[in-house]
């Protein structure tokens, strides 16, 4: 999955020949996964055509504050434009452009544009050899860069003028390999590698019935996803549910049995930095499983039980670097029994779940869960979607590793 997948992009598109390849880039971001907005000049009309551009992206094209054809047109709002955006893409970016940009030369949508981003802003400058090495042009991406923008450097070819030499637009494939990179390099926990469970564990009792519980595994996969999103290798070790994820940062060990998630969890144990346990592992499990379907017979039917290992402690006990969080849910003395749970596990920090919070528990989309970190500092949060309680979740690690 591209680092891309998701991304709100504004491509900004400046008057030069390089606007032409400015199609092939649209249709690349859209088939890593982001939305694209684009913005163009009314100079960059003249070598690709809005039409083309709005199919590709599947939105409208925007280079005016309004249609002066139209007394009624809608206002194209620049600074909607600029908030929207997650980063701005400015190619191809002529002299002209560039200088504009520097100088706060705000007569067009693109700058007025450029000007109210609060998103990292790229630009691919694209133009002829000479004036490319022009003290300018030279100024301007030095003025850029340090206003916090990031150059795509061009490459060397031939040029529009019949010259060859540096000055020509980096080529679509390259300008998205480049914002990967970038995006990447940038991500909190690239580096990071993060062992998370989910789910629920099966017990068998024989071939056919098992011991069980309603987990459904959501909130497990939520933090992987968003753990993965931000850079994180993760390693996910899940019980039967029907959740599915594909991201290239995420490695999904299934697994049935708590026995089974304790071998795996020690399996990967040493190499991680941080453990994240979100699955509802038995306490229990049948001590003796039948090789055959158990036939009904008599009114009463006895199981006898034995104790599972208990996966968070033994990693506890071993733990050398691992920030380890933990899962909590409570009927009764919750914040008491969390405590407890810290102390006996060795955990950095135990998410605790309430049954008793409308909208919290197995099955549901939301979650409303209490923050307690080994010196028993508590933050209650507010009832939120699973996913952004992963967000928070996610946002322990990185405030441990900043």
């Amino acid at each position: 999955m591209s680092v891309l997948s998701g991304k709100k992009i504004v491509l900004g598109i400046s008057g030069g020949i390089a606007a032409y390849k400015t199609a092939t880039l649209v249709r690349l971001f859209i088939k890593a996964g982001a939305q694209v907005q684009v913005i163009m000049t009314p100079a960059s009309k003249d070598f690709v055509t809005p039409l083309t551009l709005s199919t590709l992206s599947k939105n409208p094209v925007h280079s005016s504050f309004y249609n002066e054809e139209d007394d009624n047109a809608q206002w194209n709002s620049h600074v909607d434009l600029g908030l929207w955006a997650d980063l701005m893409v400015i190619a191809p970016a002529t002299a002209n452009t560039l200088s504009k940009m520097v100088n706060g030369n705000c007569d067009n949508l693109l700058i007025a544009t450029y000007l109210s981003a609060k998103c990292p802003v790229y630009f691919a400058p694209a133009m002829d050899l000479d004036m490319y090495k022009h003290p300018s042009t030279i100024a301007s991406f030095g003025a850029l860069t340090a206003f916090g923008n990031t150059m795509i450097p061009a490459e060397n070819g031939e040029l529009a003028s019949g010259l060859s030499g540096e000055g020509r637009m980096a080529e679509p494939e390259n300008i998205l390999t480049f914002l990967e990179a970038d995006l990447e390099s940038k991500l909190p926990l690239k580096g990071k590698k993060i062992l998370i469970t989910a789910g629920p564990t099966y017990e068998a009792i024989d071939p056919v019935r098992f011991i069980g519980n309603h987990s459904s595994g959501k909130m497990g996969f939520d933090i992987a996803k968003r753990a993965a999103n931000l850079g994180a290798e993760v390693i996910l070790v899940s019980g039967p549910t029907h959740f599915k994820v594909e991201h290239s940062n995420i490695k999904v060990i299934p697994v049935t049995s708590a026995q089974q998630m304790y071998d795996a969890c020690h399996v990967y144990f040493d190499e991680v930095d941080a453990v994240i346990a979100a699955a509802a592992v038995a306490d229990y499990r049948p001590k003796y499983v039948a090789q055959q379907k158990i036939k009904k017979a008599g009114e009463n039917f006895t199981i006898e039980l034995e104790k599972t290992k208990d996966i968070l402690e033994s990693l506890g006990k071993i733990k050398k670097k691992q920030f380890l969080i933990g899962f909590a849910l409570e009927t009764e003395n919750e914040i008491e029994n969390a405590k407890l749970k810290i102390q006996k596990k060795n955990l950095d920090l135990i998410v605790l779940n309430s049954l008793q919070d409308e909208g919290a528990g197995f099955g549901k989309p939301t979650n409303k869960v209490t923050f307690i970190d080994h010196f028993y500092s508590i933050e209650r949060m507010s009832l939120k979607s699973k996913e952004a309680v992963a967000e928070d979740i996610v946002n322990k690690i990185i405030a441990h590793y900043e």
